[in-house]
């Protein structure tokens, strides 16, 4: 069993920073993808940004320069430092994992989700 556990979300002025965390835990073997997903009220999940376990990190371009994604192999956990909030980054914030278990190769994981809201 492998669960993702969020945390670090709230409210923010605009122009203010957050920082999410999440980690993995459970019978892992491998963490491949790591990503951090959006989904604001009436519209879809949307990628924010994703880093491999190696190669280029990707960034939707509505965050370029203002988000940033990194990984602590060691520690299992994906980061999403949040500077320069805006009103429309407000949305319910998830954790994803791509997992080698014991049992199956490649596996995705969702965590449970975290709130972002940006207002004055």
């Amino acid at each position: 069993q492998v669960q993702l556990v969020e945390s670090g979300g709230g409210l923010v002025q605009p122009g203010g920073s957050l920082r999410l965390s999440c980690a993995a835990s459970g019978s892992i073997i491998t963490i491949y993808d790591m990503a951090w997903y959006r989904q604001a009220p009436g519209k879809q999940r949307e990628l924010v940004a994703l880093v491999p376990r190696a190669g280029v990190t990707i960034y939707d371009d509505s965050v370029k320069g203002r988000f940033t994604i990194s990984r602590d192999g060691a520690k299992n956990t994906v980061y999403l430092q949040m500077n320069s909030l805006k009103p429309e980054d407000t949305a319910v914030y998830y954790c994803y994992a791509r997992i080698r278990t014991p049992l199956v190769d490649s596996v995705p994981y969702w965590g449970q989700g975290t709130q972002v809201t940006v207002s004055s």
